[in-house]
């Protein structure tokens, strides 16, 4: 792990450099144990196929919540034959059918401790089964400043204090138009109809990225 001067010296001199650079560092200094995640989200095409460029095989963390819609699956599936994607997916311990009978349907933002609390058991402690199975020194994620306004604060490179890795998000300064651009260039699919219950709304953190992320895995 990169102290906090290393990390703020590496933002810099990543600074003006194309993602194709960026991931070519991060796995230059993973020590072979580099890993990216996905949800198979609108515009995850690009980050898949931008790591496999560089280091074809690197393992794929998914979690698979459970409430992904058909589409999704298609999509992830598509993407799995077309990248030759190593995918690692781990599911909830709890089915989606048991959650649902026992706490009933999922909760939305008039209930932030629900939420916190669903998130931690369906999604979180899946991801961090997948992280300390895997243990990788570099997580590469499609993280992205513009997605929502907590992410303004952060950067291309940062300390992952839940989940205790290097995360590296080689897109974060790009913009929707500019992921557009490049699925088109490189003739890559994307996918509309995804749906995170964890984030209830598009502006919410599901808690990967977030400080309360590891507060509701200690609480789980």
């Amino acid at each position: 792990m990169l102290s906090q001067e290393q990390i703020i010296e590496a933002n810099a001199s990543l600074a003006g450099t194309s993602p194709l650079e960026i991931v070519r560092w991060a796995i230059a200094r993973s020590d072979g144990r580099a890993i990216v995640s996905t949800n198979f989200r609108p515009f995850e095409a690009a980050i898949l196929h931008l790591v496999t460029r560089v280091q074809p095989g690197i393992p794929v963390l998914w979690v698979d919540h459970g409430y992904n819609r058909p589409a999704t699956y298609l999509h992830a599936e598509d993407l799995r034959r077309r990248l030759g994607l190593d995918i690692r997916a781990y599911l909830p311990r709890m089915t989606v059918a048991h959650r649902d009978a026992v706490h009933g349907p999922i909760p939305t933002t008039g209930d932030e401790a629900a939420l916190k609390q669903f998130s931690a058991v369906m999604k979180l402690e899946p991801f961090q089964r997948g992280m300390r199975d895997l243990a990788p020194t570099v997580w590469i994620t499609a993280l992205r400043k513009v997605q929502n306004p907590n992410r303004a604060g952060l950067d291309v490179v940062s300390a992952d204090a839940n989940f205790g890795s290097l995360k590296v998000s080689p897109f974060f300064h790009w913009t929707d138009a500019q992921m557009e651009a490049y699925l088109a260039e490189h003739g890559l699919p994307n996918e509309w109809d995804y749906f995170d219950p964890a984030k209830a709304d598009e502006k919410r953190e599901c808690g990967l990225h977030a400080a309360w992320g590891g507060q509701a895995l200690s609480k789980a």
